[in-house]
């Protein structure tokens, strides 16, 4: 009989199983990983409610990261008595803002007229740290997930990102272990914006990864990947 505690993971705008890829590796011997895949639908509950059919385990521990925290926030609303704990990274329980919607819908035909390699370079600076010592390496690879991921599917992505809930007041109710993290350089989502959903979770732990922007589980893998096997173990 297996020991390995069942954990889904899922991966945000623009991204695929990569993003998670250094943390199923480092946590094989621990953690049996599931990654979703939020690209067929243009709603966050969408996404969550397709995540919650078609992943194996009854019972999970569960991470999201940015869009992908908006999807597990979904998750965690719709099927509180499957998730054994909860983790947020790099994301926000806030609901977008006129300006950001405007941005996205620009994103988004910028994508289909220019293509979504040329709306991928230009989001980079945002979604690495550009300090990043491996910074060629992960520019990489979120070229790769881009590609992977298609226009289509960033447009719908765009659309349920834009249409999220607010979030904030359903986290008191979150009565799981919770981990609350995000890189200490990340724009998109600043360490703030985690402060604010940690206040709100009883018992939440908060961390932040040093020298590291918005994608934190490949920028900082091995500090993402020993938060999370001490979040399962708590």
């Amino acid at each position: 009989m297996s020991t390995l505690q069942p954990v889904l993971l899922v991966p945000g705008l623009l991204c695929d199983a990569m993003l998670w890829a250094p943390q199923v590796q480092a946590l094989a011997d621990v953690a049996d990983c599931w990654v979703a895949d939020p690209t067929r639908h243009d709603s966050i509950e969408a996404m969550a409610r397709d995540a919650l059919a078609t992943c194996p385990f009854e019972r999970f521990s569960l991470a999201g990261l940015s869009m992908g925290g908006y999807v597990a926030m979904a998750i965690w609303r719709l099927a509180p008595e499957r998730v054994q704990r909860l983790a947020l990274l790099d994301t926000n329980a806030r609901p977008d803002t006129p300006e950001g919607s405007a941005q996205r819908r620009t994103l988004v035909a910028r994508a289909r007229a220019e293509g979504l390699a040329v709306v991928a370079e230009a989001l980079l600076p945002k979604l690495v740290w550009p300090q990043a010592p491996q910074h060629a390496g992960l520019a990489a690879v979120v070229r790769s997930m881009a590609r992977n991921t298609g226009v289509e599917a960033f447009a719908r992505q765009q659309q349920a990102i834009i249409g999220r809930v607010d979030q904030r007041e359903a986290l008191r109710g979150v009565a799981c272990p919770t981990l609350v993290a995000c890189g200490a350089d990340d724009v998109l989502t600043p360490p703030a914006l985690h402060e604010e959903m940690a206040a709100r979770i009883p018992g939440a732990q908060l961390r932040t990864f040093g020298a590291c922007g918005h994608l934190s589980p490949l920028e900082q893998p091995q500090q993402v990947s020993l938060a999370l096997r001490d979040w399962l173990q708590r």
